[in-house]
């Protein structure tokens, strides 16, 4: 059986080249760029990747787009902040030729701010099945925390190992990931036809940081805990103020002209 990695990516200069090395054991790498400007597809062809220019219109159609490159009869997800173990290699490659399942969930641990994040959510995480058969699995079309749609009519499974993710180089990616994914979840909130609002903001955003820093038990994971937790905050806060403002359409106040004095 072949297996088809596919990895999106945009400006990953200094994440692309360890996530393709730990999986130059697939018999195909296919890199969706959405025309980096940073030298990450140059890394990638240096190290034998296929590289495929797609336009970024949400992540979902990403996705699928990357997908339609895949030429195994397996394919495997991996982000370029992601690193695949050597144990969930020989996972993969001894499920393959005999799988009872066609999709697979990947548990992931996180390292942050120095350590290995050990609650707030994080350990182990899971997003979108990353192993599955080719053509058993789509995504939904959401800008951002897409879905997937399971096109087996088996249930889903999960591996016993674990990948590592490495999601933020430093605080400002994590500043970065706040607002562009804020601005991203817009559309969402417009499509289930829910309104903005200062309260909405404050709420939601308060509500995300204490299931994160409370509930999922962050702060055992001390100053990286409150740091993950008040990133969830402000990624909410803003959403709800930037689905607002977009409803509201300011305009700012404009000045009466007076006639020129004659």
């Amino acid at each position: 059986m072949k297996i088809s990695v596919y990895i999106i990516a945009f400006n990953e200069v200094d994440k692309i080249r360890d996530c393709i090395n730990s999986v130059l054991w697939a018999d195909e790498i296919v890199v969706a760029d959405s025309h980096s400007t940073d030298g990450t597809t140059e890394i990638a062809n240096e190290l034998g990747a296929k590289v495929v220019h797609i336009p970024f219109n949400g992540y979902g159609e990403l996705r699928n787009k990357a997908i339609s490159y895949c030429k195994g009869e397996w394919i495997f997800s991996l982000d370029s902040d992601e690193r695949c173990t050597s144990e969930v290699h020989d996972e993969i490659i001894n499920l393959v030729n005999n799988a009872p399942l066609d999709i697979y969930r990947v548990p992931r641990k996180n390292f942050f701010m120095g350590q290995w994040i050990k609650h707030s959510g994080w350990s182990p995480n899971f997003r979108q099945p990353q192993l599955f058969k080719n053509g058993k699995m789509s995504y939904t079309l959401e800008s951002v925390h897409e879905g997937y749609i399971s096109h087996s009519e088996k249930e889903i499974g999960t591996l016993k190992n674990i990948i590592w993710q490495f999601p933020f180089k430093n605080t400002e990616e994590v500043m970065h990931k706040a607002n562009r994914y804020s601005s991203l979840g817009v559309q969402k909130l417009k499509e289930k036809g829910i309104t903005g609002s200062i309260s909405k903001a404050f709420g939601h955003g308060l509500w995300s940081f204490m299931k994160h820093y409370i509930f999922k038990l962050g702060f055992l994971d001390g100053g990286p805990g409150f740091v993950i937790a008040f990133g969830n905050f402000e990624g909410t806060f803003y959403r709800y103020v930037k689905l607002m403002e977009a409803q509201k359409k300011w305009k700012n106040p404009s000045i009466k002209k007076k006639p020129a004095n004659k």
